[in-house]
């Protein structure tokens, strides 16, 4: 069992932390932190306990706070700047009223905001809207476009999502520093072999002639899955893959280079969030909801984790300690993880700001904290020392 567990909440007022000193009982929140900034990812390192976190927007421009004293001091990247870059250029007066001063912006005018983070092999990735990869290789400090992806042959037909054309989902694997996936809304996944220099899109169905046609613009057809991938993770080691999708649930054995639909059994086609067991590749968890078009909470507003032990083969609800009925909340593409601890440590966050955890695996839940703001995602840091 760890020592402490920090689950990093990012938010749309910034980024907090609910940690616990005594194997995930009690909890206590710090925060908002990095200046308020919407915080659309924040992850963290357990071997230093590096903290990082992206997001942004139109007023803030886009950047990643780094800290390495718990979340006590922070340091921005700044990659763009926002509305108020421009406004204190306009009045320096007013801007050394309230401290701002002109930064460095190296990639000002290419996005809006970053929204995702994912550290492997000593190297810091961010993904960015408009879709983006951008690399560290010195803990955030100076940052460096990958062209490969921005300069991909079907750039110029890949659709935004309902929330922009974002890069919201970055995954590695242990045995290789070479090997990357993407989950692109609504492009579709993407995955290098050869560290960066190359891409190749993966969204093809294992069995293309049993895919009958949908109606749906977001669902398969043409022999490929819905190009909108909400969220996506690697279970155990290799190329096990499984991803959420704007329609259906999907795993891919073979590093996507073909997917199988294993929506049946759960109550819809649609969700964002998606979670695999930390040493069980079999074993995944998915928050469904009733529909994009439909107010995208729980079916019959009644809250329930669906839980997979079979790879997606089938699948049962958990729902004892969360809301049966009236609830009418949605969990968003990056608000559930899990721990490493066993029994595995299941946790989500919700847009009505609370956040529910599960130490037994999902089978029980409780509400750990309760009114922050917005959640917009979910890790979790461990400290074993």
């Amino acid at each position: 069992m760890p020592a402490s567990t920090t689950i990093l909440i990012g938010t749309t007022k910034g980024a907090f932390l609910l940690s616990s000193p005594n194997g995930r009982q009690g909890w206590a929140l710090n925060g908002p932190l990095c200046d308020g900034w919407p915080i659309n990812h924040i992850i963290g390192d357990p071997e230093t306990g590096t903290i990082w976190a992206a997001g942004g927007g139109d007023w803030q421009g886009a950047g990643v706070w780094s800290s390495r004293d718990n979340g006590n001091n922070w340091t921005l990247a700044k990659f763009a700047r926002g509305e108020l870059d421009a406004w204190a250029a306009e009045d320096p007066e007013l801007a050394r009223n309230f401290g701002w001063e002109p930064v460095d912006a190296p990639f000002d005018g290419d996005l809006t905001s970053l929204w995702s983070l994912h550290y492997a092999h000593g190297t810091l990735y961010a993904g960015a809207k408009p879709a983006a990869l951008f690399a560290s290789r010195d803990g955030g400090t100076s940052w460096a476009r990958i062209d490969g992806l921005s300069n991909h042959p079907s750039r110029d037909s890949w659709n935004p999502g309902g929330a922009g054309l974002v890069l919201h989902t970055i995954v590695s694997t242990p045995e290789s520093a070479d090997k990357l996936w993407l989950g692109i809304s609504a492009a579709g996944v993407f995955a290098t072999e050869d560290g960066g220099i190359s891409w190749e899109r993966r969204n093809r169905l294992s069995n293309a002639d049993a895919c009958a046609h949908h109606f749906h613009p977001a669902a398969p057809r043409d022999g490929e899955t819905g190009h909108c991938v909400h969220n996506m993770v690697r279970a155990g080691t290799g190329d096990l893959l499984y991803q959420q999708n704007h329609h259906g649930t999907w795993r891919s054995p073979d590093g996507g280079r073909s997917w199988e639909d294993i929506t049946e059994g759960l109550p819809s086609t649609f969700g964002f969030p998606i979670a695999v067991h930390p040493h069980d590749p079999q074993t995944l968890w998915v928050l469904p909801l009733n529909s994009d078009s439909d107010g995208r909470y729980p079916p019959e507003a009644s809250a329930k984790v669906w839980k997979s032990t079979d790879g997606g083969a089938s699948w049962t609800a958990r729902q004892n300690g969360l809301p049966a009925q009236n609830c009418f909340f949605t969990v968003l593409r990056q608000a559930m993880a899990t721990d490493m601890a066993t029994p595995a440590g299941i946790y989500f966050g919700t847009n009505t700001g609370s956040v529910f955890a599960s130490t037994d695996e999902g089978d029980n839940w409780a509400e750990i904290a309760r009114h922050l703001p917005t959640i917009l995602s979910i890790e979790v840091l461990e400290d074993k020392t």
